[in-house]
């Protein structure tokens, strides 16, 4: 490809010095065609590639040490808050009380353990240049926050980025998984990567009840925030249509996602969806999801015209090895160049990756079941169409296998043993170690076997096309004395015959069992009525093979997922209301 790739621009070169009258010819003589140029934009060109360059200039191991004195500012920019307030209220708490997030000034320094460097970002300024955030969703509600810190404009920059975003990833053991996905993604010609450095973090607080000291904040992960600025950085079209996935499953949400001058048209009910980071002309990304809810259109042909199959089947391949499962409907962003039809996926967030063995030692039932391989997206209507076709389902299964070879053990074990030789000494000591998921023993135990789970998870990938593929279960209806529940059917790869289990509990441990049927050739059941109280329902599908899958449904208790399982309540007036509302 490459070599292609050079003789095609030399021949460029060489018409474009004709064209200009270089040499002794008077006329210009075509050595390209304007169908070669066309093939050559066609079948090269539009391949996702990222400047490798970029993470070439900093160490990986480098801690950078991060000082910033936080103040209060005024109502104008709604700086005017304190630092405990920005260390209390989470996401949610906003979203309840109807209001942004609160920020406060600040002074951003950068430096090392000694102090403040000459060259640096706020070396010797006494004013703020920046205001401070929390970020994330989720993550938001434990004690240690992630902060989002956007440098003022003329303030300066630091790695050539104006928005400084850290992460704690308080619920990750081993806290450089985030960072150890980027650094390998670096090596993946067909995704695009973000930088990531390892700061430590000192806070100055000086707002109403602050002493005005710096106090240790511990270790964070610097991510480059994907804005316009990382995409002219990483050679993309800073201008192009940028989607923060929130939630989004690829349906066509005409009541949410519709032109930003169209009378309905709420951006607050889009950004639940799509967060929007790039240009708000929603037109391109309507016509695609129009197209993609068409099934009179092939997939195929959707993949052809409107994405980059290498890019998607990369990306997809990666995180399946990996086992970064929460990218069905989130935790990605959607690219276009503004000029182009097509669309790529560019990775974020991946703190989930590799953690079947913390799993295992904290005692948590999640990543299993339908969460491997591609029965964990199938429930995206535009990946099940994707893997319904041949063609891509051996793009991805091609990637899996360039990739099994890049992720090898002793790749990701000689990263992971120097990420965690960085990282270990900050985390078990203060502030870090009382926030810490695993003992220092755990730590070292999880790290020795993080590098068996991409051989599990390619494994599973296999087996994933074997089993039935997992569906969602209906609330139960009550009609003349019966209960009556109905499920979406499964399907199976191979066209085997499946058949169906259906078990309904007191608990969701299903010691207590109330109603159970086998063998059931139809997704439905009907049992009669309940008194009143909570249910537990659970079921399972079985293909000719004998292969096992469950629902999508899942229910959390103390131990994490309880997989292929949908609570619900029988009231005393003998409503049926799904999962955690009872009536009186």
């Amino acid at each position: 490809m490459k070599k292609k790739r050079t003789i095609a621009l030399l021949l460029v070169f060489i018409l474009s010095l004709s064209a200009f009258g270089c040499g002794k010819a008077k006329k210009a003589q075509p050595v390209i065609t304007e169908s070669e140029k066309a093939a050559i934009t066609d079948t090269e060109d539009f391949h996702l590639r990222d400047k490798k360059l970029l993470y070439n200039q900093y160490d990986p191991l480098e801690v950078v040490t991060m000082y910033l004195t936080v103040s209060t500012g005024n109502s104008g920019d709604g700086t005017d808050h304190t630092w405990e307030e920005i260390n209390t209220y989470s996401a949610y708490d906003y979203e309840e009380m109807g209001v942004d997030r609160y920020k406060v000034e600040g002074l951003l320094q950068v430096g090392d353990e000694t102090g403040v460097l000459p060259g640096e970002l706020g070396y010797g300024q006494q004013s703020p240049n920046c205001t401070i955030q929390i970020r994330g969703q989720t993550s938001s509600r434990s004690p240690q926050k992630n902060y989002k810190i956007s440098i003022r404009d003329n303030k300066g920059e630091w790695r050539g980025q104006s928005t400084i975003a850290l992460n704690k990833h308080q619920t990750e053991g081993m806290r450089f998984r985030n960072k150890l996905a980027y650094d390998l993604m670096a090596g993946v010609d067909q995704m695009m990567g973000l930088r990531t450095t390892f700061v430590h973090l000192y806070v100055k607080d000086t707002t109403a009840g602050g002493d005005g000291k710096f106090h240790d904040y511990g270790i964070y992960t610097q991510v480059e925030q994907l804005n316009k600025t990382a995409l002219k950085a990483h050679g993309l079209d800073r201008n192009g249509h940028l989607y923060k996935v929130n939630y989004f499953e690829f349906y066509r949400y005409e009541d949410v996602i519709m032109l930003k001058d169209s009378p309905d048209y709420d951006q607050t009910k889009f950004e639940e969806l799509l967060e929007i980071k790039g240009s708000d002309d929603h037109s391109k990304l309507i016509e695609l999801l129009d197209r993609i809810n068409d099934y009179s259109v092939p997939i195929d042909k959707i993949l052809e015209e409107n994405f980059d199959t290498e890019n998607l089947a990369y990306w997809m391949a990666f995180q399946i090895l990996i086992g970064n499962v929460d990218t069905q409907s989130r935790n990605v962003y959607l690219y276009s160049a503004l000029n182009s039809d097509r669309w790529y996926f560019l990775s974020w967030d991946n703190d989930a990756s590799l953690r079947k063995e913390e799993h295992k030692i904290l005692r948590r039932s999640d990543y299993s079941e339908w969460e491997t391989g591609v029965s964990n997206y199938w429930g995206n209507v535009f990946f099940q169409r994707c893997f319904k076709s041949d063609k891509f389902c051996k793009e991805l299964t091609k990637a899996i296998e360039d990739l099994k070879e890049y992720l090898s053990k002793e790749r990701i074990n000689s990263m992971a043993k120097s990420y965690a030789s960085v990282v270990k000494p900050y985390l078990y000591r203060y502030p870090d170690y009382r926030y810490a998921p695993l003992t220092s023993r755990e730590y070292d135990y999880v790290l020795a076997k993080m590098s068996n789970e991409v051989d599990l998870n390619y494994n599973l990938y296999y087996e994933s096309f074997k089993k039935p593929m997992p569906f969602f279960i209906g609330v139960p209806m009550a009609k003349n004395g019966k209960i009556s529940v109905l499920w979406d059917a499964s399907y199976d790869f191979d066209d085997e015959k499946i058949t169906y289990s259906f078990e309904l509990a007191r608990d969701s441990y299903f010691r207590s069992i109330v109603f159970k049927k086998d063998d059931l050739l139809l997704p439905t059941v009907e049992f009669d009525m309940l008194p009143k109280g909570q249910y537990f329902m659970r079921v399972k599908a079985t293909n000719e093979s004998g292969y096992t899958q469950t629902a999508f449904d899942y229910y959390m208790n103390e131990q994490g997922k309880v997989y292929g399982t949908k609570c619900f309540y029988v009231t005393g007036s003998g409503r049926i209301v799904e999962d955690t509302y009872v009536e009186n």
